[in-house]
């Protein structure tokens, strides 16, 4: 499931956006743009939502910090301050959207998809790579039309990882994104699922899971000569 960091000073404002979107999304929450880089380096969030006056650090601080990096997270403002000044110096600095308060939240809601939609993140539910399908609306899984049985927690962190080909997850980031930021599982959980998946889909060519040494996993994609 797609995880969005909340960046709010307001704890009022804060705990009423994340009640709203965590109907729909994962939600994480920041009291400034200080904490906010730090979680963003701990978990794997996938947009973010963010004030612009906070204490310790703004949220214009903490966008230059993330675009200085090279993070091209989405960053949308949800701010107080309406004027043009504010909005140009926010979109100079790489914000993809920009909303003023008071919020409207079906109207956030809109916003959200459609930049998880530009990013290629969003809710896609299928995903298609030669002959090998995943359907989020069913769980299924088909290589070359025979069925592949896994379970809803090896289909979602397969889910997880394909979405996102070539990128490092760490164990933390696919446990709590899979099982939750409050589970008692460790990372030996990953491992074995890990293991799991890899025996179910030794047939499949496109595709393969790398352990990283120290930090996780990702997937590259292969070419169908080379497996």
């Amino acid at each position: 499931m797609v995880t969005i960091l909340v960046v709010e000073d307001n704890e009022h404002t804060r705990l009423l956006t994340e009640a709203r979107l965590k109907k729909y999304y994962n939600v994480v929450t920041a009291e400034n743009g200080s904490q906010a880089i730090d979680i963003f380096y701990e978990k794997q969030i996938d947009l973010i939502v963010t004030d612009i006056m906070m204490p310790v650090m703004d949220g214009y601080e903490m966008l230059k910090c993330l675009r200085d990096n090279k993070e091209e997270v989405p960053i949308l403002f949800l701010t107080a301050k309406s004027t043009f000044e504010s909005k140009r110096m926010g979109y100079d600095l790489g914000i993809d959207d920009y909303i003023t308060k008071p919020i409207d939240y079906e109207e956030l809601l809109l916003r959200i998809k459609a930049l998880l939609r530009r990013a290629n993140i969003s809710s896609k539910m299928k995903i298609n790579i030669g002959t090998f399908i995943m359907d989020e609306n069913d769980y299924s899984v088909y290589n070359d039309g025979n069925k592949i049985e896994l379970t809803k927690k090896e289909f979602e962190l397969l889910f997880k990882l394909l979405s996102y080909p070539n990128k490092v997850m760490t164990k933390i980031q696919l446990l709590e994104a899979i099982w939750g930021y409050e589970s008692n599982s460790s990372e030996d959980t990953i491992k074995t699922h890990i293991n799991k998946i890899r025996n179910k889909l030794k047939d499949v060519k496109y595709f393969e899971i790398i352990s990283v040494k120290g930090l996780g996993y990702k997937v590259v994609m292969l070419n169908a000569e080379e497996k």
